[in-house]
């Protein structure tokens, strides 16, 4: 029998080379999906005044982002859209010419299958009470009527070029409904990320500034309870079940255990999403000297790797990539 006075663990931590090859977890650029927000009618990029380094892009600028995010090796792009014009039904998100569309074809001519382009499908950007679907009369959101303008927006974002289409809305069905509308389309090859768990959280305080939001109130009735944990794994396996190509959780970095019990439990690729108040923090906590911002950026998405991401949405995602390629130099 060993003897366990012997056992010396920080032999495999003595050196960077020992730490590098006993490293049980790994990040690599092609894990990473930025998150991108482009805003019809704007002249310049415009910064997120509660995202340092994010910005609004306007058309040309998005174009030169996502060549950027190829060029760092990237996984892919999610794109966001800021209209206009926004109504109670959100007209512009199936609009050909709208802003989310034209970006989704802008993107693809840029970067082509270098990434995978992804886009947002979900109507609080195009509402003009802000929330992810259709309200009835009464002012609650009516989710089978929801169903359809998530049909109809899928349909939008396949003909614009989107490799795959993320429900992000929270709305019990849409998976099996916008997977049915797109395969009678002859649309089989666009693929579902579902946000399948996706919570009710405080920490997307700044992505509301991305994207002006018209909200008023609040999403509770969709999205999911903090308090909740079992019934997360109840919301991915009805995806699943409905054919999600990948399942996300959302927020990340708050959610660690959901992220570990769905990895645990999943037969499909997992994501998960660094959001904005997760971002903001780091960066207003490193901005004031209190942490280390490029080992707090690493750790913090290291960490949601750890936890059993396959891939992760975060707004570091170029800035990271490099540090990655430069480490490997």
């Amino acid at each position: 029998m060993t003897d366990a006075r012997r056992i010396r663990p920080r032999r495999l931590r003595a050196t960077p080379a020992l730490r590098r090859l006993t490293a049980e977890t790994r990040l690599d650029a092609a894990q990473l999906v930025l998150p991108v927000f482009v805003k019809e009618g704007l002249a310049e990029p415009r910064e997120i005044s509660s995202m340092p380094g994010v910005y609004q892009h306007t058309r040309d600028s998005l174009r030169k982002a996502v060549a950027e995010a190829a060029g760092a090796g990237l996984g892919g792009v999610m794109l966001f859209a800021i209209p206009t014009v926004r109504d109670a039904v959100g007209s512009q998100a199936t609009d050909p010419d709208g802003i989310l569309n034209l970006a989704i074809a802008d993107t693809v001519a840029e970067v082509g299958d270098a990434l995978v382009v992804q886009a947002d499908l979900c109507l609080d950007e195009f509402t003009d009470h802000g929330h992810c679907g259709v309200l009835t009369p009464g002012g609650a959101v009516d989710n089978d009527a929801t169903l359809v303008r998530y049909a109809e927006m899928a349909l939008a974002q396949a003909e614009a070029g989107a490799h795959l289409v993320g429900l992000s809305g929270m709305m019990d069905g849409q998976v099996g409904y916008v997977r049915d509308a797109l395969d009678a389309a002859g649309r089989d090859d666009v693929a579902v990320l579902a946000y399948a768990a996706k919570y009710a959280s405080a920490f997307y305080g700044p992505f509301r500034d991305a994207v002006e939001s018209q909200l008023d109130g609040d999403r509770r009735t969709y999205q999911m309870d903090p308090a909740n944990r079992r019934e997360a794994v109840r919301e991915v396996a009805l995806d699943i079940a409905e054919g999600a190509d990948i399942v996300m959780v959302k927020p990340a970095l708050a959610y660690l255990d959901i992220l570990a019990d769905v990895a645990a439990m999943s037969s499909v690729p997992v994501a998960a999403y660094q959001v904005s108040g997760e971002y903001a923090m780091i960066e207003a906590a490193a901005a004031r000297g209190w942490i280390e911002r490029r080992r707090a950026i690493l750790e913090s998405v290291l960490s949601i790797r750890r936890a059993g991401a396959d891939h992760v949405l975060t707004y570091s995602a170029t800035e990271l990539a490099g540090w990655l390629a430069e480490e490997i130099r």
